[in-house]
């Protein structure tokens, strides 16, 4: 609009974040702003039985008179809410519900907005946050039960002569039908089954345990409820089986073989070493760093409590929601999970969103843009198409403004970390990665 538009605005609380922000327009203005959009309207319009540009006013205001006041309506309440929380110096959380209060023409133009405001808080001292920095580094032994586990990923089966028992193969050929008729993926000819590895049902590898070559038998077994097949789900199924062979397992010596299985073609077991050793001390240093951010944000959350916006809260938990439904295989939104799980987590992400927000304005941070492009050549270094995915997000201004918002929350973390009571505690490679403490 030209001009400035005169108005009255009272603010009241109506409880927590809430306000309800009444706001009364002059009868005045609004005529007048009606009046001016049904003129610059008479200059052009086409009516029958006039000429363009020369209808009377009384025929443009009959006209386009309602319409044109319904526009008016709306667009002041939209620039004088955005004029009264500027004056009342309050900050929307999300945009507001407008509640119409008086908009007959001749009337001052009166309506309540209301909506959640932003909190506002005073950021705890970053000297008060006690952090444990875990000080670990890769020992020998570490690298030696790596070489391992890596030899464990690759064993090598040999033929035997005598009966299958725990880490043998039992290659075999099976036969499968559920109430007498054979189902999808039900038959299998020379299927490897490794005894104790719990990569098939209980049944079916207790059914192979004790069995040497040419032995058949018959037997049932019970699809889990929990199966990712709907339809076998829950279902028992009759097998005829057949040992074709058992080969026992042993681990691959450590040679230039093994060595040459991972592109290594010079410096031998020395140079694999040296290579597990730097992708492990990467392993390391990333675990150091998630745990001291996670025990940052941890101290950062208890340290400034304040109260979350619902509008923001809500927005969260149905984000976790929505992501969970994802990763469950889910599309159906009536498939959500329920709420409540999400509650807490979804608060502390908002709060600390807001807490970091407040860290990086209270020190006038900039995003670093070295890191940003740093930032984008880590990730598309990850696909094939490099070059391509670099130019992609460089084009998408939304996918850029979330790799600088990491990096400014990468800034602010770092420089609450500088400041805070850091104390190192010993840790061990296996504690930190969790490597070796999956197994049974």
């Amino acid at each position: 609009f030209r001009g400035s538009v005169t108005m009255e605005v009272s603010v009241t609380g109506t409880g927590g974040l809430e306000r309800r922000v009444e706001v009364a327009v002059p009868a005045a203005r609004v005529g007048g702003e009606v009046q001016q959009r049904l003129k610059k309207i008479a200059r052009t319009a086409r009516l029958n039985g006039f000429r363009p540009g020369k209808a009377p006013f009384a025929v443009i205001q009959k006209q386009f008179g309602e319409q044109v006041y319904s526009e008016v309506i709306g667009d002041l309440m939209r620039e004088t809410f955005s004029q009264a929380v500027a004056q009342e110096k309050l900050i929307p959380a999300a945009g507001p519900r407008i509640e119409p209060i008086e908009t007959a023409p001749g009337a001052d133009l009166k309506y309540a907005a209301i909506f959640e405001v932003m909190p506002q808080f005073k950021l705890g001292d970053p000297a008060e946050l006690a952090v444990e920095r875990p000080a670990a580094v890769v020992t020998d032994a570490d690298l030696d039960a790596m070489l391992a586990s890596m030899r464990a990923q690759r064993p090598v089966y040999t033929e035997v002569a005598r009966a299958a028992r725990d880490t043998d193969r039992v290659m075999v050929d099976f036969d499968g039908t559920i109430d007498g008729a054979p189902f999808d993926g039900g038959q299998g000819r020379d299927v490897g089954v490794v005894v104790g590895a719990g990569r098939v049902m209980v049944d079916f590898e207790r059914a192979v345990t004790g069995r040497a070559a040419g032995e058949q038998c018959e037997f049932e077994a019970k699809f889990p409820d929990e199966h990712t097949n709907k339809s076998l789900a829950g279902k028992t199924a009759a097998f005829s089986l057949t040992v074709k062979k058992v080969e026992e397992q042993s681990l691959p010596a450590l040679d230039d073989a093994f060595v040459a299985e991972f592109g290594i073609t010079e410096g031998g077991i020395e140079k694999l070493r040296a290579e597990v050793r730097a992708s492990m001390e990467r392993e390391l240093a990333e675990a150091i760093k998630s745990r001291l951010r996670s025990q940052l944000l941890d101290a950062l959350y208890k340290a400034n409590p304040l109260e979350v916006p619902k509008s923001m809260l809500d927005e969260q938990i149905q984000e976790l929601q929505v992501d969970m439904l994802r990763r469950m295989g889910a599309r159906d939104v009536e498939e959500l999970p329920p709420r409540e799980p999400f509650e807490e987590p979804a608060r502390k992400r908002v709060a600390l969103g807001l807490i970091l927000g407040e860290v990086l304005r209270t020190h006038d941070t900039k995003v670093d843009r070295k890191r940003v492009q740093e930032r984008l050549n880590e990730i598309a270094a990850g696909y094939p198409n490099a070059d391509e995915v670099r130019r992609n997000y460089l084009q998408n201004a939304d996918a850029m403004r979330q790799i600088e918002a990491a990096v400014l929350e990468d800034q602010a973390i770092e420089g609450l970390l500088e400041r805070a009571r850091v104390t190192d505690k010993p840790a061990t490679f296996s504690e930190l990665t969790g490597f070796g403490q999956n197994k049974d």
